[in-house]
């Protein structure tokens, strides 16, 4: 109910009329920061202010827009009777997005109600990255919208409000950048050798019960002894339940037992920790948004598997393809494996979408071919973990950062090439990006066997006009072609994406031949810190709590 007021009052304001003068001088100058400042002064309120009245003013109306958007797919959802199946399915996905973005704006709103001034670094970055997820998900539901056979009347029905409401949310995170976003605190740019966040002295504290340490420690194979005094590295679990197939846990499926777990928990409630037994798991996974803070174990890479064969093919949109998919925030996953076997000749076929905000996989595996992993939106981490794939097999617009990971191109299809990222940065203010940092990439071994045909395989391509990716540190093996980066469609976001190396090693690392292209880029030191772990996605500030290892900074 108190939401329900919050947000009423928030669309009442929007009906306060106001004097119809020339635009100030101000709001002209303020729309100067924004993508499209035409749009921009055309949509303004005609009085004087300043980029916090004027970035709450468009924070209102995308809020507004959000909430008519949801009613309009809803409609369309009653008439699913006289739809296909795919145009029901892309309708959903859409309603699903819809709704987080009323919830991304509404908590965004409450944090810019609150101040004129800059934010601190965290609290900006919590809002930006909630700002660069709602552009996310209004692309998704096009690019859904736009694979789906038939239905025209639904694509022509909601392309004008979900082209119009972009440009809208766009500008309140140009607004928001401009006003609240604080110049960021350069982290450490290096990490010591053998250094990593996340640990004191090497050392976990545990809040848990003896039993569930057990399980811990057995799964992740690390003692995680208590710290004098406690202090501020703990992991904290409020409870613990088991699947196993043979029935002697709690439960004998995923879903039972996601199901059971506490909803809006809080970081400060722990986690609730599901160990899953060694076992194949046929089903569909999927964490909404109201299951918070879980943790999911298993018993290792190959040993505890969630597996699925959904694929556009055969009639899904590729978001909602996924084996195993999760919104809720603050997600821990560690030592499984989750796969998509639906195989190369059904393109695209996700094993993993991830939407969660703060989350991390540990010591897992991806195994699929065409669009493997998605990482969808929001921040998040990847530690010590096996990617497998074909073509784009690493995804999406999160502001993701993967360290120590295998990254193992796969034999694709005839007269296909394999691409590792196709990232889908919209919009030059979202927060968003790919990091691969001291990682290896080698090929699969259907690859490395494969003697009859000639496969190329390029570090990434531009899915969106703004594409970012960066490779740091990293072991290149002779498999990548010497170009480097492949182009999407022609000259499509070749001066506007951004691509970059640094310190990378091994025979696929050679950058004299690599593209000549404006968004590519060799980059120093300096600007490499930009995108470890400490400055990209914040993780000093949140990861410790996982207690998954980490690397700050670069290595030495």
């Amino acid at each position: 109910m108190a939401a329900t007021t919050f947000s009423s009052l928030i669309l009442l304001s929007l009906y306060i009329t106001t004097a119809q003068i020339p635009l100030s001088a101000a709001s002209a100058s303020v729309c100067t920061s924004t993508p499209d400042p035409s749009y921009c002064k055309s949509t303004l309120p005609n009085q004087t202010g300043n980029v916090y009245s004027y970035g709450r003013s468009s924070f209102r109306k995308s809020l507004s827009s959000s909430q008519k958007f949801l009613r309009l797919v809803k409609k369309y959802l009653r008439s699913r009777s006289s739809l296909t199946v795919p145009a029901v399915r892309a309708l959903e996905d859409c309603q699903l997005l819809a709704g987080l973005n009323i919830d991304y704006l509404t908590t965004s709103f409450r944090t810019v109600n609150t101040t004129s001034s800059k934010l601190s670094e965290m609290k900006a970055d919590d809002v930006q990255s909630l700002l660069s997820a709602i552009l996310t998900n209004q692309q998704t539901c096009l690019d859904g919208l736009k694979a789906t056979a038939g239905s025209w009347s639904v694509k022509n029905g909601l392309a004008l409000p979900l082209a119009s409401d972009t440009k809208l949310y766009s500008m309140s995170l140009a607004l928001f950048t401009k006003g609240w976003v604080p110049k960021k605190k350069k982290r450490s740019t290096w990490t010591a050798a053998g250094s990593q966040g996340g640990f004191r002295n090497g050392r976990m504290s545990l809040k848990m019960s003896s039993r569930a340490k057990a399980i811990y420690e057995m799964a992740t194979r690390r003692n995680l002894l208590q710290t004098e005094g406690g202090g501020d590295d703990q992991i904290s679990i409020r409870d613990i339940v088991i699947v196993s197939q043979d029935g002697s846990g709690n439960f004998t499926t995923i879903n039972e037992a996601i199901a059971a777990a506490p909803n809006n928990s809080a970081p400060t409630d722990g986690y609730f920790l599901i160990f899953v037994s060694v076992g194949v798991y046929e089903e569909y996974v999927s964490i909404a948004k109201n299951k918070r803070y879980l943790m999911m174990i298993g018993d290792g890479i190959n040993q505890t598997v969630i597996t699925g064969n959904r694929s556009v093919v055969d009639g899904w949109t590729t978001f909602n393809s996924a084996t195993f998919a999760v919104v809720g925030p603050g997600f821990v996953a560690v030592n499984m494996t989750f796969r998509n076997t639906a195989g190369a000749i059904k393109h695209q076929a996700v094993a993993v979408r991830n939407g969660a905000d703060l989350s991390t996989f540990y010591l897992c595996s991806f195994e699929g071919y065409q669009d493997t992993l998605y990482t969808h939106s929001l921040r998040q981490f990847y530690r010590d973990c096996d990617i497998y794939g074909t073509v784009d097999f690493i995804f999406g617009n999160a502001a993701v950062v993967f360290q120590n990971c295998n990254i193992y191109p796969r034999l694709p299809m005839a007269n296909q090439f394999n691409a590792i990222t196709a990232q889908g940065r919209t919009d030059p203010n979202q927060n968003t990006g790919t990091s691969i940092h001291n990682c290896r990439i080698t090929a699969a071994d259907d690859l490395a066997n494969n003697t009859g045909v000639t496969v190329k395989t390029f570090l990434g391509r531009p899915w969106k006009e703004y594409s970012r990716t960066v490779y740091l540190q990293s072991f290149m093996d002779e498999l990548i072609n010497p170009a480097g980066w492949r182009a999407w469609d022609k000259d499509f976001a070749l001066n506007t994406s951004y691509y970059a190396e640094f310190g990378n090693f091994g025979p696929g690392s050679n950058t004299s031949e690599r593209v000549n292209w404006l968004g590519f880029h060799l980059i120093n030191d300096t600007d490499a810190g930009n995108f470890t772990a400490a400055n990209f996605v914040l993780a000093d500030d949140w990861l410790p709590q996982t207690g998954v290892p980490y690397t700050s900074g670069l290595t030495e």
